[in-house]
């Protein structure tokens, strides 16, 4: 059994998956293991700080996972397919609470101009700083949490995030940009002379 488990740890999401689409249960416990926890915070964080509502989220996202596991091709990346089924769920919430018509950014702009190079901040890691990030990023609308936080908490990259939330890269990027850019502005205090330069 201890092989076994060991084997799996060393395979990949996508054989994961494949070994699933065959009927092999025991893969899943593997997959859960990857996932759970880093799905467990990106809907904490998407879903207003509440706990009780991503463990529910959570839950619901391994059902999904388990009577959609046919249709996975092991071609793609499952992170961004996992992903995307968590920021579909999030959307629908949003939806459903109507949230996205109050957020403060909404008319925001997809043709905003952003430089070749992201700006680089290098913001302290103190306590303080990420209680305020997250403070801050509460004021933003789902689709530039999700950016901000599958790029900076699950290290996916621009053609990931693409991929995941179904947009072009120059979007992902011009979301990304103005996210960090309004971030640093009202983050000022932790690092001021970044809005100067």
């Amino acid at each position: 059994m201890f092989g076994q488990k060991r084997k799996y740890q060393q395979t990949t999401d996508e054989q994961l998956v494949s070994n699933m689409q065959c009927g092999d249960h025991v893969a899943f416990n593997e997959l859960y293991n990857r996932y759970s926890n880093r799905l467990l915070y990106y809907f904490y964080r998407m879903l207003g700080n509440s706990n009780e509502k991503a463990q529910d989220f959570l839950q619901d996202i391994f059902v999904k996972i388990i009577d959609n596991i046919h249709t996975f091709d092991t071609s793609r990346k499952f992170s961004t397919w996992a992903f995307s089924i968590a920021h579909n769920m999030c959307k629908n919430e949003y939806r459903s609470m109507e949230i996205r018509k109050n957020s403060p950014i909404d008319d925001y702009s997809d043709t905003l101009e952003c430089p070749e190079e992201l700006p680089v901040v290098d913001f302290a890691n103190t306590e303080d700083f990420i209680r305020d990030l997250f403070c801050e990023l509460e004021n933003f609308d789902e689709i530039h949490k999700t950016v901000f936080l599958l790029h900076y908490r699950e290290g996916f990259s621009l053609k990931d995030i693409a991929q995941t939330l179904e947009i072009s890269e120059g979007t992902v990027k011009s979301r990304l940009f103005y996210t960090r850019k309004r971030l640093a502005e009202r983050l000022i205090k932790y690092h001021p002379h970044f809005v100067n330069e």
